[in-house]
């Protein structure tokens, strides 16, 4: 049995113990609901890191108010756009935020000024430290980090290679990703009436132009070397930065000369696409596993609200269910193994991030035309061997337990 099954399973024998309980009945079926919604994914960092941006980036469109609340196009994402994390008051709010959401993604401007304790404070609650497999920490100004270059963002994803395997990074999240944030909304809502001014100053003479690049005061400044008014210059500024303005103006040179060509090229130099897989192939294909985390956390606050010896049944099976939930190891092995915190030869990673389902999590996604107790063999020889590193040998185990599992039908 699944494990989101075995949590359905105990949330109704939960309402059954507590069904003279209105207030703990409401807050399980709410648990139990969730299940058939699509994932939440709570978008959280400090005043400036970009929140509000990024969640523009990914919705492609704005909202309203302090807290948006969006779906992606394809419907399976709803994206919370929470306070900024400045003072107590906010952080306590934006903690129960979380722990209602399935996954997080928490925003940093540089790896220098990032305050990762409010991951830490995610993990204070017991279902969280022992599943903390539902975090992305994302270096949300990559421009910045590479210093405005065209090619920022490629330097910014070497920053974040080293900051992922860091050892205070490396049990909080499953992965660090880069991501001009400011660009990528842009690219996602970018008007014809912005195409049109910046085609118009692609079409400067290089000489002339470069010059009124080096900043933003003499991009705005009143006297350009182009019919382009001031007012639209800082408008440009305003949506693209002025990196973003660079960045569009070489690639219309080169080509991009359509509204939705510079938008895709924009789009794939932002750093949005890397995020949007990450998101992916950690949260949405698991997103069975995180709703069933989120719902034990949600058992997990009733039994501690509302004691009684009937719930003891309830608290051991909660227990069981955290220590022997195989489907947590598999997502941080892959992480481990995709983010190079865990390192396998090139053959011997593929085959097991295959096995624990990286590439798909059903039976013909993990084997492929394997026989599953040949590679039970093959990965339980190497978990046994001694000449393997301690992590060589514990990523083989995890391997084991995903083809024991496909051996006994239970996936």
């Amino acid at each position: 049995m699944s494990l989101a099954a075995r949590t359905r399973a105990v949330l109704h024998q939960a309402l059954e113990v507590y069904q003279d309980s209105p207030r703990a009945t409401s807050w399980l079926q709410r648990q139990l609901t969730r299940f058939d919604d699509p994932l939440r994914l709570a978008v959280v960092g400090p005043r400036g890191s970009g929140r509000s941006t990024l969640v523009v980036a990914l919705a492609g469109e704005a909202g309203p108010g302090e807290m948006n609340w969006f779906r992606t196009p394809a419907d399976d994402l709803v994206l919370m756009d929470t306070p900024a994390i400045d003072d107590d008051a906010a952080r306590s709010a934006v903690e129960g935020i979380c722990l209602d959401a399935d996954a997080v993604v928490h925003l940093v401007r540089r790896p220098s000024e990032a305050n990762l304790e409010f991951l830490h404070t995610l993990r204070d609650h017991p279902v969280a430290r022992a599943a903390a497999v539902n975090a992305l920490v994302v270096l949300s100004r990559a421009d910045e980090l590479g210093g405005g270059r065209v090619d920022a963002v490629l330097s910014a994803r070497q920053v974040a290679r080293r900051y992922r395997v860091a050892p205070e990074v490396a049990g909080l999240c499953q992965d660090v990703v880069p991501v001009a944030g400011l660009l990528a909304a842009a690219a996602r809502t970018m008007t014809e009436a912005e195409f049109a001014v910046l085609r118009t100053l692609a079409a400067v003479p290089r000489a002339e132009l470069e010059p009124r690049l080096l900043s933003t005061d003499r991009f705005a400044a009143e006297e350009f070397p182009a019919s382009v008014a001031a007012v639209d210059r800082i408008k440009l500024l305003s949506r693209f930065g002025l990196f973003g303005v660079r960045l569009a103006l070489t690639l219309i040179r080169r080509g991009a000369d359509t509204p939705s060509a510079l938008s895709d090229e924009l789009l794939a130099r932002s750093g949005l696409s890397e995020l949007r897989a990450r998101i992916d192939d950690y949260f949405l294909a698991r997103r069975d596993v995180l709703k069933a985390r989120s719902a034990l956390i949600g058992l997990e606050v009733v039994l501690r609200m509302e004691p009684r010896p009937a719930a003891a049944p309830l608290a051991a099976e909660l227990e069981r269910l955290l220590a022997g939930a195989h489907d947590f190891r598999e997502l941080r092995l892959v992480a481990a193994l995709s983010t190079g915190r865990t390192v396998l030869p090139g053959e011997l990673k593929a085959e097991a991030l295959r096995l624990i389902g990286a590439a798909g999590t059903s039976r013909t996604d993990r084997l492929g035309s394997d026989p599953v107790l040949l590679a039970v063999r093959r990965w339980r020889d190497r978990a046994e061997n001694r000449e393997l590193s301690t992590r060589e040998r514990q990523a083989a185990a995890v391997v084991v337990r995903s083809c024991e599992a496909m051996a006994n039908g239970s996936v």
